[in-house]
């Protein structure tokens, strides 16, 4: 990626689209970003609570927003914050590493007159929708009777990825609403990897099944880190610390989508801005945008009336369409609407000398895959082409076979092309060496295929028989191969048959003939064709037939000669594979020449032409049937005659054919990773019998079928392992038989792997009494996307295996009571998980429970704040809860000072584990000793509960002056009447003069009852006042002195000391040096320093000694005596010693640095 590049790779290091870019990191559960200028800290955990797959119900409800939002937040769209949702995920939740995690989201629709659409996001800006597959799963539902949505995400299984703040936003036209919350994952405890597993055997059947695969110890393999997750980084301190040829892979590591930026932002992050009168708030660091989404930057002014200007790169922008320039009150926005790749600039808001500055960065969208790749099941040598969709042309992909990437070192191998948004990998000529799971990833997505590759095996579709014909007749030896490139050659009698004008071979697809016209006795031997590259031959022999005519005057019987093109069976038998052609010679003699008459089941044959005909020479008849049927299965009769007699023969034909497609194909069990499948034989084996059975299976959504065994299977049921828990199939088998494989079966019914949970855990005795347990327990380990139904609980009696189930209604709750139990009998108990899979392995009891109460002594559990004295204001409630402890249930007494509780004073509510002590309103009359007694029988426990009720106390009495002296004068007082029930803290006093009668307070918490107030103002009168306090607060009114204290005035004479102005004049110094730069060319930089000097210095920058004019590729300020010159887009030739000189009339001063331009490789 060059200086734009951008990764789109979600990190720590991004805010969400349209908001600030501030070097802090916010807290995920709050709207309004806060902002601090030190180091990258994460948000402080809050503590974790365990997840449950159905949340609690939480209400929320959000003042409307009536201002503009903050300059942080740049929504695409004005929406009202309102509180849609009527249940949201817990802000905190805790998942165990591997496991599940379901999400629920519910909003009201009954005021809404929009759809509403909901966003998941994790962290600042990443939206999940985009990661849906085989880790994130969205589901939403609609109840039109309640009107109510429901919003379902689910993360498969969790990782060390998992863990972060994420955030669900509603939208619904102009209104919105959003929950944030965070995700801790748990890591699980890891065995070390042992190196015999990796000597493992590469069949199913069993231990001892398949061959030792020691070629996989040898592959390459992608390393694992089990190390512990690491802490919180700071990115700021890598890239400082980095050297420039590492910044790509540092922003490719964490995140940063643009590399320019995040150099600015990192030179910006040392710059101190000074406060001025015209900001009251300035502009963000910088802001970033999604492309094509709305960005809004504003400032606040210092004061009304002031112009404002609003500069992109330097030049001033106008208010268009795209540009919206907006004033409420102090505060100045700036609006951009529909932002491309051009609106990625510095942009500049001045006011007079006053200006602030701010990058914005447009983002593109991350890339995700839209047409996933598919498993591909190929021969070797055969060519294999992987084909995947993306969103975004000309994207960065990663091919990588079996986690290892592919290099540039196995391009003779593999080929990867692009068209436009599609990707290709393309295997020529595959090996077995070739297959393996191959992934594409993007920044957004990922995908993944599974390449299964076979031996090619060839197949004789079409075979030749043995040939009798007589001199000057053509020989036709004709085959068919299940592969149309193979080649071979044709042997006569072991020698090697060369083409000739009389012998011809021909090759045309899978059909391989040799032809030999006029043949001799010569051609008489053993013929075969041999396939190059298999061990595989066919072969016939060619007789040749000799005529001798002997001329016999008298008249001969008929007789008939039999010979075919099948294959004989016996006698009279022929038998024929369904499609190849039977063809029935006859040779006939008689003299005169006989009439030949066929019969097929006693109907005469007359056609000749067509599929069934008969050719018909002298002395030769043949029936000819071109492709065989299961119909042309008979028995066929020739009939011959001429005047000396007749002959007949009898021919049995038999057609043989690939079998029937096996019938009620089902699924009989399922697991988490495996299914059973059995079916019915066919109807028809096709003449031949069944040689076994093959599967094959494909997921629902995918077109391609994968092989489940190689070889035939005898049963008529199969277990298929190495199945994607959660993830829908379908199976069909074929049958096969000595001629071939038959058609395909239909499909099974769509099914799913589904495993049952694990057995539940922590399963206790709560409670026991003379008839019934309750027991207590936690969720399983493991649920998978089975999901948990509820629970089942069963007992039996000690030494018996009948197990008696205890509810007939699964419990879906964490804890039940058995009830009707035999008391005194010891009862075993035992709790399974159910769902749609069945029933989990039970969880048990270490050991039998005896039905019988368990007798407890009463103890109460006197709560901390209640052994010292329980104050409380008049007015409050009085609420206490005291728990307390006993088996039978005890009886509970509650005293005042002795005597029984009135109960129109005070309520009273008693339980079985605790007691509840009510007022709904305190009087001072409530105050007193408490007593409360648990009592069994003989058995009794008490405590005592003192209460106080207070309120103000009364002003004090008798206020009056003692003593007036000098600036002083002192006051004295006696307690109140009343101290509210609560000793007396302090004292207020106060002053007023007697001209304006305002009044200050002078003393706070004074103790005694008595103060000298000083410093008083000559010449006035004062009057004083006191309030008496308790802890309730002060007395509602004071007591006010009734006589008053004058304070006499003596004149003095002020002499003003004589002033002296001081002189500022100084010569020019710089206060900050300038620093030696190295950069990058082509990214913007600037040059700083700072001056003192008073008249105000003329400032003059050099580079190499040479005066820089009004060149517009430098811009150079002054700004209180901070001077900046700002080089935009440096090139090569701009390197060299840049010099700033400093000139006023009492001196000058300059400073020099060297500048570096470097041009990336």
């Amino acid at each position: 990626a060059g200086p734009r590049g951008r990764y789109q790779r979600p990190g720590p290091s991004l805010p969400p689209p349209g908001s600030a870019l501030s070097p802090a990191t916010s807290q995920a559960a709050s709207r309004a970003e806060q902002r601090s200028s030190g180091r990258r800290t994460m948000p402080e955990p809050k503590k974790p609570v365990k997840a449950s797959p159905q949340p609690e119900q939480a209400q929320v409800a959000a003042e409307p927003q009536t201002e503009l939002p903050e300059d942080d937040v740049a929504d695409q769209t004005q929406h009202q914050l309102t509180g849609l949702f009527t249940l949201k995920p817990p802000d905190t939740l805790c998942v165990q590493m591997g496991s599940a995690l379901t999400l629920i989201a519910k909003v009201d629709a009954t005021a809404l007159v929009k759809k509403p659409s909901i966003k998941w996001i994790k962290g600042k800006w990443l939206d999940l929708k985009s990661k849906a597959g085989s880790v994130y799963q969205f589901k939403e539902e609609f109840d039109s009777k309640t009107k109510v949505y429901t919003f379902e995400m689910k993360i498969v299984k969790a990782d060390k990825t998992t863990a972060g703040a994420y955030r669900c936003e509603v939208t619904s036209k102009d209104q919105c609403d959003s929950a944030a919350f965070n995700i801790d994952v748990e890591a699980t405890e890891q065995t070390a990897d042992n190196l015999l597993t990796s000597f493992k055997r590469t069949g199913e059947a069993g231990e001892d099944a398949g061959e030792l695969d020691f070629s996989g110890l040898l592959k390459k393999r992608e390393t694992k880190d089990v190390s512990a997750p690491a802490e919180e980084v700071d990115v700021w301190e890598i890239l400082k610390n980095a050297k420039p040829c590492d910044f790509e892979k540092i922003a490719f590591q964490y995140g940063i989508t643009d590399l320019r930026g995040m150099l600015k932002r990192l030179k910006k992050k040392k710059r101190v801005e000074k406060k001025t009168d015209s900001f009251t708030k300035k502009l963000e660091a910088a802001y970033q945008v999604d492309k094509g989404g709305k960005i809004r930057m504003s400032i606040e002014l210092g004061g009304p009336n002031m112009e404002v200007k609003w500069l992109k790169n330097g030049k001033e922008i106008r208010p268009s369409g795209r540009y919206i320039f907006e004033m409420v009150g102090l505060k100045r926005v700036l609006t951009i609407k529909n932002c491309t790749l051009a609106d990625d600039a510095e942009y500049e808001c001045v006011i007079g000398e006053d200006k602030c500055t701010a990058d914005l960065f447009v983002r593109e969208p991350p890339v995700v895959i839209i047409v996933p790749l598919d498993d591909q099941h190929v021969y070797v040598e055969d060519r294999v082409e992987f084909d995947c969709e993306v969103s975004e042309e000309g994207a960065v992909v990663v091919w990588s076979r079996n986690g290892v990437d592919l290099t540039r070192d196995e391009a003779l191998k593999f080929r990867i092309k692009k068209d436009g948004k599609k990707h290709f990998l393309i295997i020529n000529e595959v090996t077995k060496e070739d297959a393996g799971r191959y992934k594409i990833k993007t920044n957004g997505g990922e995908s993944e295929a599974d390449l299964i590759v076979e031996d090619k095996v060839l197949e004789v579709l079409q075979s030749f028989a043995d040939l009798t014909l007589k001199a000057q007749e053509q020989a036709v030896f004709k085959c068919e191969v299940s592969d149309d490139k193979v080649t071979g050659k044709w042997l006569k009698n072991g020698m090697e048959v060369i083409p000739s004008k009389r012998i011809h071979i021909t090759h045309k697809g899978r059909i391989h003939k040799l032809v030999i016209d006029d043949i001799t006795p010569d051609d008489e031997a053993d013929y075969t064709f041999i396939p190059n590259g298999y061990a595989l031959s066919i072969s016939a022999k060619l007789n040749f037939l000799e005529i001798k005519i002997d001329y016999v005057p008298r008249q001969e019987p008929p007789k008939i000669h039999l010979d075919c093109t099948g294959t004989v069976v016996s006698q009279n038998t022929i038998v024929v594979v369904a499609g190849n052609k039977l063809r029935l010679d006859v040779d006939i003699s008689g003299e005169p020449p006989p009439e030949v008459i066929w019969f097929k089941s006693d109907q005469e044959i007359t056609e000749t032409d067509g599929r069934c005909h008969i050719e018909t020479k002298e002395c030769h008849s043949s029936f000819v049937v071109e492709g065989a049927l299961r119909e042309d299965e008979a028995k066929y009769n020739i009939v011959v005659k001429n005047p000396a007699g007749e002959d007949k023969a009898v021919i049995l034909v038999k057609v043989v054919d690939v079998p029937d497609p096996p019938e009620n194909v089902k699924i009989t069990g399922i697991g988490d990773d495996w299914c059973t499948a059995a079916w019915d034989v066919p109807k028809f084996d096709g003449g031949q019998p069944l040689t076994g059975y093959l599967l094959e299976r494909k997921k629902k959504t995918s077109m391609r079928w994968m092989k489940l065994n190689f070889e035939p299977l005898q049963a008529t049921q199969f277990t298929a392992t190495r199945m994607i828990e959660g993830c829908q199939y379908e199976m069909r088998v074929f049958a096969m038989n000595g001629i071939g494989l038959s058609p395909p079966s239909i499909s099974s019914r769509t099914f799913m792997p589904i495993g049952t949970t694990s057995e539940p855990t922590h399963l206790i005795v709560d409670d026991v009494t003379d008839t019934t347990t309750t027991l207590k327990w936690r969720m399983p380990e493991k649920i998978g996307p089975g999901g948990l139904d509820g629970y089942l609980i069963e007992y039996a009696k000690e030494g018996s295996d009948e197990w008696t189930v205890a509810n007939t209604i699964l419990v879906e709750r964490l804890g039940y009571t058995v009830r009707d139990l035999p008391t005194g009998e010891k009862i075993n108990f035992r709790v399974r998980a159910v769902n749609i899979a069945g029933k989990s392995p039970p969880a048990m009891l270490g050991q039998p429970v005896t039905i019988r109460e368990i007798v407890q002594h009463p103890k109460i559990w006197l709560p901390r704040k209640l052994r010292q004295t329980y104050i409380k204001k008049v007015g409050q409630q009085i609420n206490i809860m005291i728990p307390f402890q006993g088996k039978p249930r005890p009886q509970v007494t509650w005293k005042k000072d002795g005597q029984p509780l009135d109960t129109s004073q005070a309520s009273v509510r008693n339980s079985e584990v605790d007691t509840i002590f009510f007022v709904r309103r305190a009087e001072r009359s409530h105050s007193g000793v408490y007593e409360l007694s648990v009592q069994i029988e003989n058995l009794i426990d008490t405590v005592s509960v003192k209460i106080r009720v207070v309120e103000k106390p009364q002003p004090p009495q008798t206020l009056k002056i003692t003593d007036v002296w000098g600036f002083n004068a002192g006051i004295e007082w006696t307690p109140p009447k009343d101290d509210g029930n609560s000793e007396i803290i302090g004292y207020t006093i106060q002053k007023a003069d007697k001209k304006t009668m305002e009044w200050f307070t002078v003393y706070e918490h004074n103790r005694k009852p008595s103060c000298t107030i000083s410093d008083l103002i000559m010449g006035n009168e004062y009057y004083f006042r006191v309030f008496s306090e308790n802890i309730c607060g002060l007395s509602d009114k004071p007591n006010v002195s009734k006589n008053t204290a004058f304070i006499q005035k003596e004149s003095k004479n002020y002499v003003r000391p004589p002033y002296k102005e001081h002189d500022f004049s100084h010569a020019p110094k710089f206060t900050q040096p300038l620093v030696n730069r190295s950069v990058v060319a082509g990214y913007s930089t600037k040059l700083s320093c700072s001056v003192r000097g008073f008249p105000k210095p003329k400032i003059v920058w050099m580079k190499n000694k040479v005066m820089i004019g009004e060149d517009p590729k430098f811009l150079m300020k002054h700004n209180q005596g901070v001077l900046t010159l700002q080089i935009r887009k440096p090139s090569s030739f701009d390197g060299g010693n840049y010099t700033c000189k400093a000139i006023n009339d009492l001196g000058e001063d300059e400073v020099e640095c060297k500048l570096e331009v470097r041009v990336p490789q």
